[in-house]
Parts: structure tokens; sequence; C-alpha cells
């Protein structure tokens, strides 16, 4: 198993960072790889969803169990022909830098977001090579732009 991070900031409050992260309707737009959520039900801690979508040229299936949701941040596991552990977590950034703890001053609310995910190669070759697929896809900075299209909405929505 293989795990990537990146880190972003968010011009949005953790809310509204987990607002698009919850929403099935916004994950097809700043997901890695476009797929639709089967259910339209808001995202939470506890539930479960199956999601559908294409990766390497192959419709594939996952059903995705979310461990939390929260203001500290958002965890799920997709199992299906590739298995994936999701890990979004936020820091409210609310000072500029140069202002110490506990002084007054203007600042910008904003959100630091870490996001890891790994990747878990299944049994038999559709797997593997859809794990592969993945891994190549991650490799090229398929996370980061996630981030930056994540940040960008929660934006837009604040």
């Amino acid at each position: 198993m293989k795990t990537w991070t990146a880190t972003a900031t968010a011009e949005a409050h953790p809310a509204a960072v987990l607002h698009v992260l919850t929403d099935p309707d916004a994950a097809s737009r700043w997901a890695p790889v476009p797929f639709d959520v089967e259910d339209d039900r808001r995202l939470a801690a506890g539930c479960t969803a199956r999601v559908s979508g294409r990766l390497a040229g192959k419709r594939v299936g996952f059903d995705v169990h979310v461990h939390s949701a929260d203001l500290n941040g958002f965890a799920l596991t997709a199992c299906g022909p590739v298995g994936f552990d999701v890990d979004y977590r936020f820091v409210r950034t609310t000072r500029p830098e140069g202002f110490p703890d506990g002084t007054l001053a203007p600042h910008a609310a904003g959100s630091e977001v870490h996001a890891s995910i790994s990747v878990r190669p299944n049994r038999g070759l559709a797997g593997r090579l859809l794990a592969e697929a993945t891994t190549a896809l991650l490799n090229a900075g398929a996370l980061e732009q996630t981030l930056a299209r994540l940040t960008r909405e929660a934006a837009a929505t604040a």
C-alpha cells in the first residue's frame, strides 16, 4: 500500500470545506476521477454509499464507508476493484504571519487542508491494473489538482 499526501489553503472556514466534501453533487466536480454518488443524501459519519465512475477506461463501482465528517476532517474507505483510504484534515488559520496569538489584528479566515490517500491493490489482474492506473494518476499530481479544485469550490460557497 502506498500513500500520497498534499496540503492546500482554502479561503474558507473548515465548515465550507466540509460542506463541499460531503455534497454528492460537488464531489464529481473536485474528485481526481469523475464519479457519481448513487445516492443524493449528504455523506455523514457512519453512512455508506455506492459510487461509480471510470478508471483506466473501465466502469468501476465502490462501496464507500464514511468514518468521520466533522470540523476536524473527513475520512472514508472505498472498497472495489482497488481499495482507497482517504483522509482530509482541517487546520483553521485565523492569523496572518507576524501577529502573535492574543493580539487583535484583522485576518482572513481560512483553512489549511491536509489530504492523504492510500491505494490498496486487490486480488486479481483487474485490481492490480486499476491500482497501477491510480498510482500513475497520483504520481502525476492528481491529489494536488483535487485539492486545488476543492479549495476553490469551498471558497466560492463561503
